[in-house]
């Protein structure tokens, strides 16, 4: 007799009010869903909605975040390098290229969404490139780089999902690869 014990993940109000965002979203415009309809929808109350969340594009930062988090958290493991990051995020927003599109159309806050998700990039970059220089404080130019390198990553990457640009993931991550500026070549390549 096998008695293995299966250990199952909860997921957190968070995670459940994410999921309750994405499902509204799937067929709704993102300007016309409410706070009160994203707790309803998982039976939440609009007050435990703002207990994680400021508003919604907070909530939709938090999500993109960890998507970005998770998968930049791998490099190292094994043969998972930089460059896996890129193709990865590009099979990601490949992957949800309706519901980020939904994000993109129909945000009044486009323009700061955009920015927040460059930031968010910016930040993992960073973050991944101290790890792998032993904590080295990042030079003036340096960050110049891997800010334009992120802000450039995200508006390429936005008008893919807008459909403005057409590519495969494949394509896309081989560019995102080819426009690493060189001061951060040698932590990423």
């Amino acid at each position: 007799m096998d008695l293995r014990v299966t250990v199952m993940k909860r997921q957190t109000p968070k995670e459940i009010l994410t999921a309750s965002f994405q499902e509204l979203a799937a067929t709704k415009s993102v300007d016309k869903i409410t706070i009160r309809e994203i707790a309803d929808n998982c039976g939440y109350s609009p007050a435990t909605f703002y207990r994680y969340f400021k508003d919604k594009y907070d909530l939709i930062a938090w999500e993109h975040a960890g998507a970005v988090a998770e998968i930049v958290s791998r490099v190292g493991e094994g043969d998972y390098l930089w460059k896996q990051t890129l193709y990865d995020g590009a099979r990601l927003y490949n992957d949800n290229k309706a519901y980020l599109a939904n994000l993109l159309k129909h945000t009044s806050g486009h323009d700061y969404f955009m920015r927040y998700m460059a930031q968010i990039n910016c930040d993992a970059l960073e973050k991944y490139i101290l790890s792998v220089n032993g904590n080295r404080e990042l030079t003036h130019e340096e960050m110049m780089c891997i800010k334009i390198y992120c802000f450039g990553f995200v508006g390429l990457a936005c008008e893919w999902i807008m459909g403005q640009i057409e590519t495969t993931p494949d394509e896309i991550a081989k560019i995102y690869e080819r426009s690493i500026p060189d001061p951060l070549k040698n932590y990423l390549l």
